[in-house]
């Protein structure tokens, strides 16, 4: 039974539409532009092209919607190319969400159609300088006056700010409240006077699209900005969009760790030691195995995940395992491909290094992997365990 068998003939066409992208498109062309951090204009122009900035949006928008374990499908097989791709589409897909789950019906005609076709790309920016997962404690304000909103504070290693014309920025309307989620809201903010996109910031992998800071100072946005129109529910709202986020983030991790095997496969086929090809060493053979084992375990544990948030079911927890495992799958596969290729693994020349460079960002990004530790604990807690 092939993977793609659990979706319909057209989801199966538009899986395997990506993956001849990446195959003919991105695979000839990734090893050049990663090591010179450019950013790929010509293949976002392509992923633009067939749809993939409107995997969420519904028709009636203009997009091309699809199921979510086709979305993690899809996911994986940018990844596979190249992560920084899938990256470029994750945090546009959350927003997508968001709007969609969320907005006002203004709020989504004014962004969703434009957001379909990647006119408008978006982001989320929550990080800030100061604390990464507690982000009931964030800091960047935003005061209401008479003409709506003023923005003051900072955010850090947010994807694609640069080039998103569309932010949902995380923030404090109301400061003083207790417990602080109760304080916070999602703007909708865009590109103006008082936001400073202040740098990009170097980074190991993750090569290509830009993680910047971003500074806000007396920044100006509409009262119509909130996200659904109420100030408050930013907290919550922001929790289920991750949930979403957490899958995408596996299915980057299975991508990964998918070209890391492959590429590992094929060259204990062809190196050969002892008079025979290195795969029939058992030491070889065995990382083949764990690593195909341990790949095949995360990608059923993330497209379940997928089933169930499909079937409108809550999914923090599963996300959490999906994003866990496979994230700590894709940097042992990595490593253990390095192993494989032996010297070759640690050049440039060859892709493994860089699989090996990409595979922590899924260990810390969309939550480190501590805390959905601590997310599944406290979730199995509340439900009375696992299945409950």
């Amino acid at each position: 039974m092939s993977t793609l068998d659990i979706l319909s003939e057209d989801e199966q066409f538009i899986v395997r539409t990506v993956r001849d992208f990446v195959d003919k498109d991105v695979r000839p062309v990734v090893r050049e532009l990663e090591h010179t951090d450019t950013y790929p204009e010509a293949l976002i122009d392509r992923m633009k092209e067939l749809g993939v900035f409107g995997l969420a949006v519904p028709q009636e928008y203009g997009g091309t919607p699809v199921s979510t374990p086709c979305y993690v499908l899809i996911t994986e097989e940018l990844a596979r190319g190249w992560m920084s791709l899938a990256g470029a589409m994750g945090g546009h897909t959350v927003v997508a969400k968001l709007l969609l789950h969320f907005g006002t019906e203004e709020q989504k005609r004014r962004y969703l159609p434009r957001m379909a076709t990647g006119e408008v790309r978006a982001t989320m920016a929550l990080t800030e300088p100061g604390g990464g997962s507690d982000l009931q404690a964030i800091r960047t304000v935003a005061r209401k006056d008479a003409d709506g909103y003023v923005v003051d504070g900072a955010k850090t290693w947010i994807t694609n700010s640069r080039r998103s014309r569309l932010i949902a920025l995380l923030c404090k309307t109301d400061p003083e409240a207790s417990p602080a989620h109760r304080g916070i809201s999602v703007l909708l903010a865009e590109h103006g006077p008082g936001l400073t996109v202040s740098r990009d910031l170097p980074k190991l992998g993750y090569k290509g699209v830009e993680s910047c800071e971003l500074s806000f100072e007396d920044y100006r946005v509409p009262a119509d900005a909130v996200l659904g129109g109420v100030e408050g529910k930013g907290f919550a709202q922001m929790m289920k969009g991750l949930e979403t986020g957490r899958l995408q983030v596996a299915a980057r991790a299975l991508g990964v760790g998918r070209a890391a095997l492959e590429d590992s496969l094929a060259y204990a086929q062809e190196r050969e030691s002892f008079g025979k090809p290195i795969w029939q060493h058992q030491s070889i053979g065995n990382h083949l195995a764990d690593m195909a084992t341990s790949l095949t375990a995360a990608r059923q544990l993330t497209l379940y995940a997928a089933r169930e948030a499909d079937a409108g079911r809550r999914v923090d927890m599963e996300a959490g395992m999906a994003k866990l495992f496979a994230s700590e799958t894709a940097m042992q596969i990595a490593l253990n491909a390095v192993r494989i290729h032996g010297a070759y693994g640690y050049s440039t020349e060859f892709d493994v290094e860089r699989y090996f460079r990409d595979a922590p960002l899924m260990i810390v990004g969309e939550g480190t992997n501590e805390i959905q530790r601590n997310v599944i604990a406290a979730q199995l807690v509340k439900r009375g365990g696992l299945d409950a």
